[in-house]
């Protein structure tokens, strides 16, 4: 995915990306010290990001797309002037930040090299908007929905949502040929046939109960591919798929029924890595390598390999307690998951049970046996 380039940033070589072999270790060095922190942690809010926004400086173009159901501005960034048009956007679940965070990093990694070949070349031959964060209510909140109780991600047909029309309205507008939907996922998912978590997982949505095959699905699994074979050099056996079941009112469904290749991100757990600093970077590889691969190509033939990413599995819980004897003497597992809420505008996490019994055939993050 990557090629070796020569880039000199803060005194320092870094071999750098255009398509092939990635020095792995010179992509983590510049990471480390150039990632976007003043945002970090689960909960990020406008206040948090709109700062930054507004510093942005030119190639970068800043509009205000709109408003929240309670007035909170939703923002729309353009980049580029190519005829390959792309669109991006992040946390429609207001509780869902990891690709908010990636995307501030995917735009210093441009600031920082946007006089070499890959940046000159993705601003030549693409024209990006971004929508850093459709869902400021529920950011504020913490919820998968906005204010008003409706799931962004489920209103792709009614439209009841001020912030569902916005992102509608773009898409009729811009007319993009791909979108990156970026979500969270649970961390009860796992890689089928593994222990480990769904660290990213991917997904080329389909149109119909059917899931046809049509060309556009093919040229999202073109992408999705590409992604791919750059995290699994990092994270090798930590990507999954995730199910591809119609949803009839799903944005990603909608979008893709109506000649929008759209390619959902989901980022999931790492070990130990809760606030999802690690996942982050992850998210943002696949983000640079799937830009990467859309600039240097204009057909995208080789989905095959979509097919060879392994399915999501639901094995995973946060907390084990082995071995506890119930009030009846019997020997049973209890699992639990960590869930969130909002504690004087603070996010505070606690473990809700799941599943008790025999849970040998399940996984955990943390395990205490009695």
């Amino acid at each position: 995915m990557f090629t070796s380039v020569n880039y000199n940033c803060k005194q320092k070589v870094v071999y750098f990306c255009v398509m092939n072999d990635i020095s792995q270790k010179s992509l983590e060095n510049w990471y480390l010290e150039n990632y976007e922190n003043k945002i970090s942690g689960r909960r990020i809010l406008l206040e948090n990001i709109e700062p930054i926004i507004k510093s942005l400086q030119p190639p970068f173009v800043v509009e205000k797309l709109g408003a929240s159901e309670e007035h909170q501005n939703i923002y729309k960034i353009t980049l580029g002037e190519g005829p390959k048009k792309i669109l991006l956007w992040s946390q429609m679940h207001g509780n869902e930040s990891t690709g908010t965070k990636s995307l501030f990093d995917l735009f210093k990694y441009i600031e920082a090299f946007r006089s070499q070949p890959f940046v000159n070349d993705l601003l030549q031959k693409c024209t990006l908007v971004f929508v850093p964060m459709l869902n400021p209510d529920g950011a504020k909140y913490f919820t998968r929905v906005n204010t008003n109780g409706i799931d962004l991600n489920r209103d792709a047909v009614e439209r009841k949502a001020k912030e569902s029309l916005l992102l509608r309205n773009l898409l009729d507008t811009f007319d993009p040929h791909f979108c990156f939907n970026l979500h969270d996922q649970r961390t009860i998912f796992n890689v089928e046939g593994f222990k480990n978590p769904a660290t990213i997982s991917f997904l080329a949505p389909s149109i119909d109960e059917e899931r046809t095959l049509t060309l556009g699905r093919k040229e999202t699994m073109a992408v999705i591919v590409a992604m791919n074979k750059t995290l699994q050099k990092i994270i090798p056996n930590y990507i999954g798929r995730y199910t591809d079941e119609f949803y009839p009112t799903a944005t990603g469904d909608n979008f893709q029924k109506l000649g929008h290749n759209t390619i959902l991100i989901e980022a999931g757990h790492y070990h130990g890595d809760y606030e999802r600093e690690m996942v982050r970077k992850y998210n943002f590889y696949a983000l640079l390598s799937g830009l990467d691969y859309l600039v240097t190509h204009d057909v995208y033939e080789e989905y095959e390999d979509y097919f060879k990413i392994p399915n999501n599995g639901k094995q995973n819980f946060d907390f084990i307690l082995r071995d506890f004897v119930d009030d009846k003497n019997n020997k049973i597992d209890i699992a639990f998951q960590y869930d969130y809420k909002v504690v004087n505008n603070d996010l505070v996490s606690y473990l809700i049970e799941q599943q008790r019994g025999d849970l040998s055939t399940f996984n955990a993050y943390n395990e205490f046996k009695k």
